[in-house]
Protein backbone atom coordinates (compact mmCIF):
# COMPACT_ATOMS: atom_id res chain seq x y z
CA UNK A 1 0.00 0.00 0.00
CA UNK A 2 1.00 3.69 -0.89
CA UNK A 3 0.66 5.80 1.84
CA UNK A 4 1.28 9.53 1.63
CA UNK A 5 1.42 11.24 5.39
CA UNK A 6 1.08 15.00 5.64
CA UNK A 7 3.38 16.32 8.48
CA UNK A 8 2.98 19.81 10.23
CA UNK A 9 5.52 20.50 12.16
CA UNK A 10 9.40 20.10 12.33
CA UNK A 11 10.03 17.76 14.93
CA UNK A 12 6.83 15.44 14.90
CA UNK A 13 8.45 12.45 15.22
CA UNK A 14 6.73 10.03 12.41
CA UNK A 15 8.53 6.70 14.55
CA UNK A 16 5.36 4.82 14.51
CA UNK A 17 4.18 5.13 10.95
CA UNK A 18 7.48 4.14 9.84
CA UNK A 19 7.92 0.95 11.92
CA UNK A 20 4.32 0.13 11.06
CA UNK A 21 5.10 1.08 6.89
CA UNK A 22 8.62 -0.81 7.17
CA UNK A 23 7.11 -4.02 8.78
CA UNK A 24 4.62 -4.48 6.70
CA UNK A 25 6.02 -3.57 3.41
CA UNK A 26 4.31 -0.49 2.80
CA UNK A 27 5.66 2.34 1.14
CA UNK A 28 5.58 5.62 3.15
CA UNK A 29 5.68 8.91 1.33
CA UNK A 30 6.30 12.00 4.27
CA UNK A 31 5.71 15.28 3.30
CA UNK A 32 5.31 19.01 4.35
CA UNK A 33 1.95 21.05 3.08
CA UNK A 34 3.64 24.09 3.69
CA UNK A 35 6.10 23.10 1.04
CA UNK A 36 3.32 22.59 -1.60
CA UNK A 37 1.73 19.44 -2.61
CA UNK A 38 0.72 17.73 -5.86
CA UNK A 39 -2.55 16.31 -6.95
CA UNK A 40 -0.26 14.07 -9.07
CA UNK A 41 0.68 12.57 -5.74
CA UNK A 42 -2.62 11.13 -5.26
CA UNK A 43 -2.77 8.97 -8.13
CA UNK A 44 -1.01 6.50 -6.91
CA UNK A 45 -1.52 6.80 -2.86
CA UNK A 46 -3.57 4.67 -1.30
CA UNK A 47 -4.01 5.96 2.07
CA UNK A 48 -3.87 9.79 2.92
CA UNK A 49 -2.80 10.41 6.69
CA UNK A 50 -2.90 14.10 7.80
CA UNK A 51 -1.23 14.30 11.16
CA UNK A 52 -1.68 17.11 13.70
CA UNK A 53 -0.30 20.47 14.27
CA UNK A 54 -0.29 22.97 16.64
CA UNK A 55 -1.78 25.73 14.28
CA UNK A 56 -5.89 25.76 14.11
CA UNK A 57 -7.48 24.47 11.16
CA UNK A 58 -9.42 27.49 10.68
CA UNK A 59 -5.63 29.82 10.41
CA UNK A 60 -6.24 30.18 6.40
CA UNK A 61 -5.62 33.70 6.84
CA UNK A 62 -2.10 33.40 8.58
CA UNK A 63 -0.97 30.55 6.48
CA UNK A 64 -1.14 30.88 2.80
CA UNK A 65 -0.50 26.62 2.55
CA UNK A 66 -3.77 25.61 4.72
CA UNK A 67 -6.51 26.59 1.72
CA UNK A 68 -4.12 24.55 -0.91
CA UNK A 69 -3.85 21.41 1.98
CA UNK A 70 -7.12 21.64 2.21
CA UNK A 71 -8.11 21.60 -1.47
CA UNK A 72 -5.54 18.42 -1.65
CA UNK A 73 -7.48 16.39 0.83
CA UNK A 74 -10.78 17.47 -0.94
CA UNK A 75 -9.34 16.17 -3.94
CA UNK A 76 -8.67 12.79 -1.95
CA UNK A 77 -12.27 12.70 -0.48
CA UNK A 78 -13.69 12.98 -3.86
CA UNK A 79 -11.21 10.19 -5.74
CA UNK A 80 -12.50 7.91 -2.87
CA UNK A 81 -9.14 7.54 -1.32
CA UNK A 82 -8.87 5.91 2.51
CA UNK A 83 -8.41 8.56 4.75
CA UNK A 84 -6.97 8.89 8.22
CA UNK A 85 -6.80 12.36 10.31
CA UNK A 86 -5.41 12.81 13.29
CA UNK A 87 -5.83 15.88 15.62
CA UNK A 88 -5.60 18.78 13.33
CA UNK A 89 -6.34 16.58 10.42
CA UNK A 90 -9.39 15.12 12.05
CA UNK A 91 -10.36 18.72 12.53
CA UNK A 92 -9.93 19.94 8.68
CA UNK A 93 -11.75 16.59 7.64
CA UNK A 94 -14.66 17.76 9.81
CA UNK A 95 -14.69 20.84 8.17
CA UNK A 96 -14.39 19.83 4.47
CA UNK A 97 -17.27 17.24 5.16
CA UNK A 98 -19.67 19.97 6.31
CA UNK A 99 -19.15 20.36 10.31
CA UNK A 100 -16.84 23.23 11.64
CA UNK A 101 -14.04 23.82 14.03
CA UNK A 102 -14.05 26.06 16.84
CA UNK A 103 -12.36 26.94 20.00
CA UNK A 104 -13.25 23.94 22.56
CA UNK A 105 -13.98 25.29 26.53
CA UNK A 106 -11.17 23.52 27.81
CA UNK A 107 -7.61 22.35 26.52
CA UNK A 108 -7.01 18.47 26.84
CA UNK A 109 -3.37 17.78 27.28
CA UNK A 110 -1.99 15.00 28.77
CA UNK A 111 -2.97 10.95 28.77
CA UNK A 112 -6.84 10.99 29.23
CA UNK A 113 -9.39 7.98 28.87
CA UNK A 114 -11.00 7.42 25.96
CA UNK A 115 -14.33 5.82 25.89
CA UNK A 116 -15.56 4.43 22.50
CA UNK A 117 -19.54 5.02 21.60
CA UNK A 118 -22.31 2.33 20.55
CA UNK A 119 -21.35 3.00 16.67
CA UNK A 120 -18.92 0.59 15.16
CA UNK A 121 -16.42 0.73 12.19
CA UNK A 122 -14.49 -2.23 11.06
CA UNK A 123 -11.44 0.03 11.12
CA UNK A 124 -11.39 0.17 14.89
CA UNK A 125 -12.38 -3.34 15.49
CA UNK A 126 -9.30 -4.50 17.47
CA UNK A 127 -9.42 -1.26 19.90
CA UNK A 128 -10.94 -1.90 23.36
CA UNK A 129 -14.11 0.30 25.01
CA UNK A 130 -11.98 2.24 26.73
CA UNK A 131 -8.20 3.39 26.56
CA UNK A 132 -5.98 5.83 27.37
CA UNK A 133 -4.42 8.24 24.90
CA UNK A 134 -2.13 11.30 24.65
CA UNK A 135 -3.75 13.89 23.69
CA UNK A 136 -2.85 18.30 22.90
CA UNK A 137 -5.71 20.30 21.42
CA UNK A 138 -7.32 23.49 22.19
CA UNK A 139 -10.06 23.03 19.79
CA UNK A 140 -12.86 21.04 18.68
CA UNK A 141 -15.13 20.25 15.88
CA UNK A 142 -19.30 20.09 14.98
CA UNK A 143 -19.77 16.50 13.77
CA UNK A 144 -20.66 16.85 10.16
CA UNK A 145 -24.20 15.82 9.00
CA UNK A 146 -24.60 12.18 8.21
CA UNK A 147 -20.74 11.13 10.21
CA UNK A 148 -20.98 8.39 12.91
CA UNK A 149 -19.73 9.67 16.17
CA UNK A 150 -17.22 7.25 17.57
CA UNK A 151 -15.73 8.38 20.56
CA UNK A 152 -15.57 10.71 23.52
CA UNK A 153 -13.62 11.44 26.48
CA UNK A 154 -14.83 13.28 29.96
CA UNK A 155 -13.64 16.66 28.82
CA UNK A 156 -14.56 16.65 25.09
CA UNK A 157 -17.18 14.72 23.36
CA UNK A 158 -15.75 14.64 19.94
CA UNK A 159 -12.80 12.07 19.58
CA UNK A 160 -13.01 10.24 16.86
CA UNK A 161 -15.86 10.34 13.82
CA UNK A 162 -15.91 7.97 10.59
CA UNK A 163 -17.45 9.20 7.35
CA UNK A 164 -18.52 6.39 5.42
CA UNK A 165 -16.20 3.30 5.07
CA UNK A 166 -13.35 4.70 3.71
CA UNK A 167 -13.06 8.03 6.12
CA UNK A 168 -11.65 8.39 9.67
CA UNK A 169 -11.09 10.71 12.08
CA UNK A 170 -9.06 10.82 15.64
CA UNK A 171 -8.80 13.93 17.93
CA UNK A 172 -6.48 11.71 19.70
CA UNK A 173 -2.50 10.99 19.33
CA UNK A 174 -2.12 7.14 19.46
CA UNK A 175 1.15 7.73 17.30
CA UNK A 176 3.14 10.64 19.40
CA UNK A 177 6.27 9.04 20.56
CA UNK A 178 8.32 9.65 24.29
CA UNK A 179 10.65 11.47 21.89
CA UNK A 180 8.43 14.12 20.72
CA UNK A 181 6.32 14.56 23.50
CA UNK A 182 9.57 15.81 25.49
CA UNK A 183 9.89 18.18 22.91
CA UNK A 184 6.16 19.26 23.18
CA UNK A 185 6.59 19.49 26.75
CA UNK A 186 9.91 21.77 26.24
CA UNK A 187 8.58 23.87 23.87
CA UNK A 188 4.87 24.81 24.49
CA UNK A 189 5.45 24.75 28.50
CA UNK A 190 2.81 27.81 28.41
CA UNK A 191 0.19 25.94 27.45
CA UNK A 192 0.84 23.33 30.86
CA UNK A 193 -1.56 26.18 32.59
CA UNK A 194 -3.68 24.78 35.75
CA UNK A 195 -6.68 24.10 34.23
CA UNK A 196 -8.91 20.86 34.69
CA UNK A 197 -7.97 18.78 31.47
CA UNK A 198 -4.22 20.12 31.31
CA UNK A 199 -1.70 17.46 33.15
CA UNK A 200 1.85 18.63 34.70
CA UNK A 201 4.96 17.46 32.78
CA UNK A 202 5.95 15.34 35.22
CA UNK A 203 2.55 13.10 35.39
CA UNK A 204 2.89 13.36 31.47
CA UNK A 205 6.45 12.01 31.35
CA UNK A 206 5.72 9.23 34.00
CA UNK A 207 2.90 7.76 32.28
CA UNK A 208 5.08 7.89 28.57
CA UNK A 209 5.20 3.91 29.10
CA UNK A 210 1.38 4.17 27.50
CA UNK A 211 3.06 5.15 24.21
CA UNK A 212 3.69 1.28 23.42
CA UNK A 213 0.08 0.20 23.66
CA UNK A 214 -0.73 3.09 21.41
CA UNK A 215 1.58 2.38 19.15
CA UNK A 216 -0.06 -1.12 19.40
CA UNK A 217 -3.62 0.13 18.28
CA UNK A 218 -2.61 2.58 15.85
CA UNK A 219 -1.11 0.13 13.58
CA UNK A 220 -3.84 -2.44 14.18
CA UNK A 221 -6.27 0.61 12.70
CA UNK A 222 -3.30 0.64 10.36
CA UNK A 223 -3.49 -3.05 9.58
CA UNK A 224 -7.54 -2.92 8.61
CA UNK A 225 -7.27 -0.18 6.82
CA UNK A 226 -4.86 -1.85 4.45
CA UNK A 227 -7.04 -4.83 4.49
CA UNK A 228 -10.24 -3.22 3.09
Amino acid sequence: MNVLALKHFEFDDTMALEDWASHGGHHLQIVDPSKGLHEAWLTTTDLLVILGGPMSAYDDAKLDWLAPEKRFITRAIAQDKKILGICLGAQMLAELLGGSVHRHEAKEIGWHRITRTSEQHPWLDDLPAEFHSFQWHGDTYVLPTGARRLAESEACGQQAFAWGDRVLALQFHLETTPACIDQMLTRWANELTAAPYVQDSTRIRSETNRSEASFRMLHSILDRIAAS
